[in-house]
């Protein structure tokens, strides 16, 4: 399979952006969670939050898997060294992640199965797959991450969702990382000569394609779920859904952006977000330091 490659762009990249690789755990946590651990016991939001959860492991070892296949042919130093960060932090999400997602196995949800479809897909991607295109669909779906990243950090009533507080601290922590490493894939992926061509399309068919992915997982994750055939609480927990931040009109105009010509992550300045988070989570007074490695 041929994939158009362009002429490499300049390999610069911001070069204030810090990408911190920080040592932290949230697994001692988990044990005291209930099924329905999100928003004082919603059913919904407690399996679109399993569903995510889900798909993030085995996905974040494709998207390191991606880039590091490029690592050798970046140059800029800056950009390197925001690769390593990127790596490193992607490494802990995924590993954050699967202890959170092997209690919500004893707690009945379908994780284990869809990480298994996740690995499997991504692994023979990475074996058949052109290098390129799966660098597209990398920064693509970090382009997803940071959109949802955002609206996190930004959203005390989304962030008040997660219920339990280990995972609302768990989700917090990972959208910070997303925003911080946005650009990332993208830079290296525009620095070996991606295209706009396939960077595009590949978005126009990520886009639906992850969506309805969602949808599924949900749909079969509800259908072993007891709660769910109680008519009265699904229609109340439909209510609480429906006012979800993820799911609104402006997160799928964000989301589009992505297939403006000349787009880039940093076209829409979160500089500020960050910083005050970071400061947050990991100040002097942070909220997360006490889970940090010593």
């Amino acid at each position: 399979m041929s994939v158009e490659i362009s002429k490499p762009a300049s390999q610069t990249s911001d070069e204030t952006v810090e990408v911190p690789v920080r040592r932290i755990s949230f697994g001692d946590g988990m044990a005291a969670l209930d099924r329905h651990f999100a928003g004082g016991g919603d059913l919904l939001t407690s399996h679109l939050l399993a569903a995510l959860s889900s798909l993030f492991p085995d996905g974040e070892d494709f998207f390191v898997r991606s880039v590091r296949h490029y690592r050798d042919r970046v140059t800029d130093p800056h950009l390197r060294r925001q690769v390593k960060g990127f790596i490193g932090q992607e490494a802990l999400h995924g590993r954050e992640h699967r202890i959170f997602n092997e209690r919500l196995a004893e707690l009945g949800y379908p994780t284990r199965a869809v990480g298994r479809i996740v690995k499997t897909s991504g692994e023979l991607r990475t074996r058949r797959a052109p290098a390129i295109a799966n660098l597209a669909i990398t920064a693509a779906l970090e382009h997803f991450t940071a959109t949802l990243a955002e609206v996190v950090l930004q959203s005390p009533e989304l962030r008040d969702t997660g219920g339990a507080q280990v995972v609302t601290d768990l989700f917090t922590w990972h959208a910070l990382e997303e925003a911080e490493h946005k650009a990332v894939a993208f830079d290296v992926y525009r620095a070996v000569g991606g295209s706009e061509r396939l960077r595009i399309w590949t978005m126009r068919t990520i886009r639906p394609g992850l969506t309805a992915f969602v949808a599924l997982i949900m749909s079969v994750s509800l259908a072993r779920d007891p709660a769910a055939r109680r008519p009265t609480r699904l229609r109340e927990s439909w209510r609480y859904f429906r006012e979800n931040p993820l799911i609104t009109r402006e997160v799928w105009k964000r989301l589009k952006d992505y297939d403006r010509r000349g787009f880039h992550p940093d076209d829409h300045d979160t500089t500020a977000l960050v910083s005050e988070w970071r400061d947050r989570l990991f100040g002097s007074d942070g909220e997360l330091n006490t889970r940090l490695a010593a």
